[in-house]
């Protein structure tokens, strides 16, 4: 395989990045050309939002094809054509035969929620003093255990253990949180999310933990829970906000995440005719927030 590498300004990203794929990239990735220099840019989103941007001011595009003569057609081709102008081509360069399997999968170690509570990837062995486990891959559902929002949300359920009360995960994704709370002691645990594939990845990752809970779509979110977990996106939180609060039974926790610290005032805001939500932990520019009924 053969890697074009391009430097284009950020307005051609996009086009550049359709271009390749008509040309039959096999892959095509986009790096801040200014990385690792005063010039360098951070790009946030959040959760399951495209980036806010297409790219960097200095962007470099690099795109993968199959042998020597597809790049270099490629490359010969994108000169030529009018949107091409502020580009340049950087190189081509061979790209070594690797097993990407184990190459991917080098990129996700076990992760650390608390000394004794660890997150970990099937293909590696627990750490000797964890206690409580989690195995779960990279997959197509938000939850690892890599973002700070997650890892905010399970290190309070490792702090408050929700023993012998219903839990309630809304937005479940992976399943992650519903699968910590039965970890630490639920006596009952409902995952719902609007995405069937999410409800599927949640029932076959508690399945694979050996953990007992109900998953499915938001209808079956039904009564009143001893802790509600939702962590999701600032703007549904808020829409949210009287349903969420109506499951929490009298003396129960409301634990919201998804929020960037200049988020706070307005999820207060929105819960206030409810309940007070104060800022339980902060992590990388986002906020876990709580309440109590």
């Amino acid at each position: 395989m053969f890697e074009l590498r391009l430097l284009c300004p950020e307005d051609k990203v996009e086009m550049l990045g359709e271009a390749l794929d008509a040309l039959d990239a096999l892959s095509v990735s986009v790096e801040d050309a200014d990385a690792h220099t005063e010039a360098e840019q951070a790009l946030f989103g959040e959760p399951g939002m495209p980036a806010p941007k297409e790219g960097w001011q200095r962007s470099r595009v690099l795109a993968l094809f199959q042998g020597e003569a597809a790049a270099r057609d490629a490359a010969r081709l994108l000169q030529v054509q009018d949107f091409f102008e502020g580009c340049s081509v950087l190189g081509l360069a061979a790209v070594p035969q690797q097993d990407w399997v184990r190459l991917t999968q080098s990129q996700f170690a076990p992760v650390e929620i608390t000394p004794e509570f660890w997150i970990v990837p099937t293909w590696h062995e627990p750490p000797a003093q964890a206690r409580q486990v989690i195995r779960l891959d990279p997959g197509l559902a938000f939850g690892t255990g890599t973002h700070p929002t997650t890892r905010m949300c399970l290190r309070w359920i490792a702090a408050h253990p929700p023993q012998g009360r219903r839990v309630l995960d809304y937005g479940c994704g992976s399943g992650i949180l519903a699968m910590a709370a039965a970890r630490f002691g639920a006596a009952e645990v409902d995952a719902v999310d609007i995405d069937e594939a999410a409800v599927r990845s949640t029932l076959d990752n508690a399945q694979a933990n050996g953990v007992r809970l109900r998953a499915g779509l938001p209808d079956q979110a039904r009564g009143a829970y001893g802790l509600v977990l939702a962590n999701i996106l600032a703007t549904p939180l808020k829409v949210l906000a009287p349903l969420l609060w109506s499951h929490v039974a009298p003396g129960g926790s409301l634990v919201l995440a998804g929020i960037l610290e200049r988020q706070a005032q307005e999820l207060t805001a929105a819960y206030a005719p409810q309940g007070e939500l104060r800022v339980a932990d902060t992590e990388d520019g986002w906020i876990l927030m709580t309440a109590r009924r």
